[in-house]
Order: C-alpha cells, then structure tokens, then sequence
C-alpha cells in the first residue's frame, strides 16, 4: 500500500501549511482537511472512500468540497465511513440543506452522491485486501485512530487524541506494525491546554510512548503553525531513544 500525507498540520498559515488528510493508493482518504485541495479533478474522482477520525472541522473542511467537485464524474457514491457519532454531526451540522447540501439525498435517495457507513471499534473494512481497522483514542469530541494494514505491514494514525491507554494496547497488539504517525499539537508551555483540549505536547507524547511495546518508525502530525520549530525541539530532546520525525506535506510510506 502507498499512503501520501496531502496536510498534516494543526492549522494553516501559508502554501505548505495545510490541515489533515492522507490518501492511501488512489481510491482512499483518511480525513478531508485543507490538504485535500491539493488534489486535481482528475485523482478526487478515483476516491471512492473517506474514512474520517472525527468531526472537527480542521479534518472536515474539504469534504463537502470533494463531493461537489467529482458528483458529475462518478457513477456510484463515495462512501463516507465513520463511528455513529461523526455521521450525525454531519449530518445535522453540515450536510443539512443550511450549510450544505444534503448529498445523501442528492440526485435522489436511491442514487445519492454520497452514503454512510457506521464503524465500530475494532471493525475491519477490508477493500480488495486493504483493511482499514478503527482503533480507540481520547478526544473532546468522539474520535478513532486508524489503523491500515496492506497485510505485509500496518501504518497507524492516531489522529486527534489526548493520553490514552486503550489505544496503546491496540498499538500494541499489531504484529506487523511499521510505522506510527500520532499527533504532539502543542509545545510544553502550552501543557494545560493540550490536557483541556485533549490533544498532546512533548512531555504528555513521552508518557505515552513509554506504553509502545512495538519497534517502528514514529512520525510527528498536527504541530501549530508559528509553534513547530519550539515543539519539534522539545519533541527531539524528550524523545531522544525514539528518533521522531516531523511530519511533512508529500510524504510518501509504503508498506
């Protein structure tokens, strides 16, 4: 499997700070961030699948964008996957004829230019021998991480998640774990509000890896614009055994 980072960061701020989305092969998106725009006509349309972790906007933004974009060119939905929580608040927030419309609904509800499919935790989707796995995270908002396994090796995502035991033991668990990409949105000084917002910093992000019983390649995502520099440091001093790497727009894994 080929897994590209579209945008990886916290927020935006310029050309190559762009918000949450990686596509796997050509037909799979995880997240649907400002990164997305980064696609042409031609490779939305080959999305057939968008598995989002949660809600918030910086990994939504793009979404009713992609479906406008690419309704004209497909002959079947793109399927929208995500835990019962992230449906409805598309669903009432979002795809609701206000801020958008209903596409689930649109041309008609037989053939819409979109349909959901409700995750469970540990729930494997398997596409043509590609399993996308939802494992648990803690966030203000419900969320997942995921975990995508070619079957030769798995890349885990952890996307938008604060200290949080079950997901190290589902980490744990994969025998043919090769890569871990997990968040670290704030620097130290800002340790208070990564616990209120239940996201991560460098010293919380060491605690946790301490739980990691696996050896694989871990890769930093999420990381504020105007804060990176101070954050990757910290990142590199208190993680020194581990080696981290920061995250970029363009990068490339295959597993």
């Amino acid at each position: 499997m080929k897994l590209e980072i579209l945008g990886c960061c916290g927020s935006i701020g310029g050309p190559t700070m762009r918000t949450t989305s990686l596509l796997v092969d050509q037909d799979i998106l995880v997240d649907a961030g400002t990164g997305l725009g980064e696609l042409s006509i031609e490779a939305l349309a080959k999305i057939d699948h968008v598995f989002l972790t949660h809600a918030h906007l910086d990994h939504i933004a793009c979404l009713p964008f992609l479906i406008d974009s690419v309704a004209d060119r497909r002959s079947h939905p793109v399927t929208i996957h995500a835990i019962p929580d992230v449906i409805d608040t598309l669903k009432v927030h979002v795809f609701n004829w206000s801020v958008w419309p209903d596409f689930a609904e649109v041309p008609t509800a037989d053939q819409p230019f979109l349909r959901y499919h409700e995750l469970e935790l540990f729930e494997t989707v398997d596409l043509d021998g590609r399993a996308v796995i939802p494992l648990p995270v803690d966030h203000t908002v419900p969320a997942v991480a995921y975990r995508i396994d070619s079957g030769s090796g798995s890349l885990v995502f952890s996307g938008d998640t604060g200290p949080c035991s079950s997901f190290w033991d589902a980490v744990n668990a994969i025998d043919n774990l090769r890569h871990l990409i997990i968040e670290c949105a704030f620097p130290d000084s800002e340790e208070r509000l990564a616990l209120l917002s239940k996201h991560l910093c460098p010293s919380l992000l060491a605690k946790e890896l301490a739980l990691l019983k696996r050896d694989c390649d871990i890769h930093i995502t999420h990381l504020k614009p105007g804060q990176m520099d101070v954050t990757m440091a910290e990142v590199h001093r208190v993680l020194s055994g581990f080696n981290p790497a920061m995250l970029s727009d363009g990068q490339v894994f295959e597993f």
